[in-house]
């Protein structure tokens, strides 16, 4: 493991790489070197704006496999940013081979990250009203359903997939890499993803991946959101129907979830209405 800089920002990898081709898109302002996948992203700022950019092909602290396999992977996303585009997803501009590998170019998102690696975004999310929890909830809901229209699987979706600023009450979406066309199996046996937000079938090979599937990651957003991810009704800050259905999504037996997405939003406004009486 070594320390490089690059415009007086510091960050690890695992050998020394040439980033000499960022320059043109301006001044790095930011580096996140923690990814697992085999990709290094940067927040740039030039003459095209404020840029994320996010690379593969370089020997990254954490990650463990070939350089032409994250590649590879990263190539094979340029579709899923093309054909999902949203309001609430992170502004996919392009990509490029440069550097020795290759790049994919965004929009910089402002926002703090929900995701719990990022301790103290993390914690401001976790400090934020009910109110603006209830409309990241309902921006996530709307993306993983229109996700699912156009016939896609958010697999590897999580609270580090989730941005919000608190000064525009904006919340975007980010890192959508491993979404799936379906219909989609389990060809992993663990897929990728964070244990808190996968389904049972996300752990068993030649299992189904569908908007089922998703309906348990979108309830675990919900637990995510009101209570830092704990299932337990004491700490639920909302009525007593509000916290069933987040729990009929989180079953463990996918027969007894949602069968969508949209029926699932259909019984959480009508809990909110009952939950709007209440006070």
């Amino acid at each position: 493991m070594i320390l490089q800089t690059i415009d007086g920002i510091t960050f690890r990898m695992k050998e020394k790489y040439d980033f000499g081709f960022l320059s043109r898109y301006g001044r790095v302002f930011k580096v996140f070197d923690d990814q697992d996948s085999g990709n290094i992203c940067f927040g740039a700022s030039g003459e095209h704006g404020r840029l994320f950019l996010k690379f593969a092909g370089a020997p990254t602290a954490e990650y463990s496999g070939t350089a032409e396999d994250a590649v590879t992977r990263l190539r094979s996303t340029v579709k899923i940013y093309e054909e999902l585009r949203h309001d609430m997803l992170i502004n996919y501009r392009g990509c490029e081979d440069t550097g020795g590998g290759f790049m994919l170019i965004f929009d910089w998102a402002e926002g703090e990250c929900m995701g719990r690696m990022y301790e103290e975004s993390h914690k401001k999310i976790m400090a934020l009203p009910a109110e603006e929890k209830l409309d990241i909830f309902a921006a996530v809901t709307e993306f993983l359903k229109s996700t699912a229209a156009q016939g896609y699987t958010a697999i590897d979706f999580y609270d580090g997939s989730i941005m919000y600023d608190t000064e525009t009450k904006k919340t975007t979406i980010c890192d959508i890499d491993f979404f799936r066309r379906q219909p989609a199996v389990n060809d992993m046996g663990r897929m990728w993803g964070s244990e808190r937000f996968m389904s049972p079938e996300e752990y068993k090979f030649g299992a189904p991946l569908d908007e089922i599937t998703n309906v348990f990651t979108l309830g675990q957003t919900g637990f995510s959101l009101f209570t830092d991810s704990c299932r337990e009704r004491e700490v639920f800050p909302l009525t007593d129907r509000c916290y069933e259905v987040l729990k009929k999504a989180t079953s463990a037996d996918r027969n007894e979830r949602y069968s969508t997405i949209a029926e699932m939003e259909k019984d959480w406004k009508a809990a909110l209405d009952e939950n709007d009486k209440e006070r």
